[in-house]
């Protein structure tokens, strides 16, 4: 999947464009049926499978006090759409001056740039530009005009219930991850660069990966098993979400700390993402550090064993 972010880059040389357009915050099963319908178009007509997203959420924008914490980081979210077989994907930047684009400047401007469209894909509840201008009625009243089909898909359900991105982060806050791994199609994991830490889990014995995941959803606090993979080589995680309230600190933050069983080296600068497994026990103030240095060790263990 080659990554573009302007429409003048893709150049598809008399080739059509089958788009999908969204935020595709989880890449879900839904996200998932709007872009395979898209791709499912452009082999149908030798055309390209484009997919536009955006680099924030549009609320950070336009609604800052309403920005939902995020289930994936950008470079986690373009990984699952790649993995779903697309050709090229638009990262549009997502500022005042794009917001302010009425929605039909917005389509008239991708025929524009784009060349030729062959199908617009998106969900059914889809809105789009300034002030929400512009819909699923909109897109087939344009459609119309230019000469290019829609499809508003239908939300897909799930136990019932439809799957969203709200339900999913409803579930992880929960605790509930094997019914977000269900919505999601794919294993729960979070994401995030791997930043300098205080090192106290090296004086402890048991040096951690502490991952950057300002903006994100997490699960509850605790400690749980998990699985990460480095330079093509898999490793078990003992990964801990939290305040660690036994160790001392003036000014207490929450953490997300990943120690990889059996790794060595410095992974500070990359990033990390981590599918999460079972929950092994809460947070919880230990007497001493040395109380808390033999928990590891059993939690250690304990990932040892369920690996």
């Amino acid at each position: 999947m080659k990554i573009i972010h302007d429409a003048k880059e893709l150049k598809p040389e008399n080739r059509k464009v089958c788009l999908a357009i969204g935020f595709f915050d989880g890449v879900h099963l839904g996200h998932q049926q709007i872009i395979r319908q898209t791709i499912a178009d452009a082999r149908q007509h030798n055309a390209i499978a484009l997919v536009l997203t955006f680099d924030r959420h549009p609320n950070s924008v336009v609604a800052p006090s309403r920005v939902p914490p995020l289930i994936y980081a950008l470079p986690q979210k373009l990984r699952a759409i790649e993995s779903l077989g697309v050709d090229h994907l638009l990262l549009v930047g997502f500022d005042k001056q794009f917001s302010e684009q009425p929605g039909e400047a917005f389509v008239c401007g991708l025929v524009r740039d784009l060349g030729s469209i062959q199908s617009i894909c998106v969900g059914a509840d889809f809105v789009f530009g300034h002030k929400r201008s512009g819909d699923v009625a909109l897109l087939k009243k344009l459609g119309g005009e230019i000469g290019f089909s829609v499809h508003g898909l239908a939300a897909v359900s799930l136990d019932g219930r439809v799957v969203s991105s709200t339900r999913i982060r409803e579930t992880i806050r929960s605790g509930k991850l094997d019914g977000a791994s269900q919505m999601l199609g794919r294993p729960y994991a979070i994401a995030g660069r791997v930043v300098e830490g205080d090192r106290l889990g090296r004086q402890l014995g048991f040096p951690t990966a502490n991952l950057d995941v300002a903006g994100l959803v997490l699960p509850p606090n605790g400690v749980y098993t998990g699985l990460t993979t480095v330079k093509k080589k898999s490793y078990c995680v003992a990964l801990n979400i939290g305040f660690r309230p036994t160790l001392v600190s003036t000014k207490p933050e929450l953490r997300v700390e990943a120690h990889l069983l059996d790794f060595s080296g410095l992974l500070y600068g990359a990033e990390l993402e981590i599918e999460i497994g079972g929950k092994l026990r809460d947070e919880r103030k230990f007497a001493s550090a040395a109380e808390l240095q033999a928990q590891i060790a059993h939690d250690i263990a304990t990932v040892r064993e369920r690996a």
